[in-house]
Formats: C-alpha cells, structure tokens, sequence
C-alpha cells in the first residue's frame, strides 16, 4: 500500500535530497534524534514522516514525488 504525502513532507524530503544527496537519510534521523532528546513529539512525528518519504522516493513511489 502507497501513500501520499503533504507537500511540506515532500519538499523537505526532496530537498534534503537535492542538499545531501544519499546522505539524507542519515540526516533525517540525526534530525529526529534531536527532538526526540528534547522531548518535542510534534517535531519528531513530522521527521518520521518525512524518513517514510524518503524511503517512498528511494522506493519510487509516486505518492511521494511531487505532482508534475
């Protein structure tokens, strides 16, 4: 099952991406990690989401690309 993403999502995973290259995963989770240590849940959920867009995109889900 595919899903879709908001475009918040999307384009912080794509520009992470285009900055990092293959390294965007890596700097997703450190991204995650520093509000998890801070306890911000709202900030950690949106940096989950975004690390399911990035594995959607390397996947080649269209759900997670942005709309042509």
């Amino acid at each position: 099952m595919t899903r879709d993403f908001d475009e918040q999502t999307r384009s912080t995973a794509l520009a992470l991406i285009g900055q990092y290259g293959d390294d965007a995963e890596v700097i997703a989770v450190m991204r995650a990690a520093e509000f998890a240590a801070v306890g911000d849940v709202e900030a950690l959920a949106a940096w989950d989401d975004i690390l399911e867009c990035l594995a959607a995109i390397e996947a080649g889900n269209a759900g997670a690309r942005p709309i042509q």
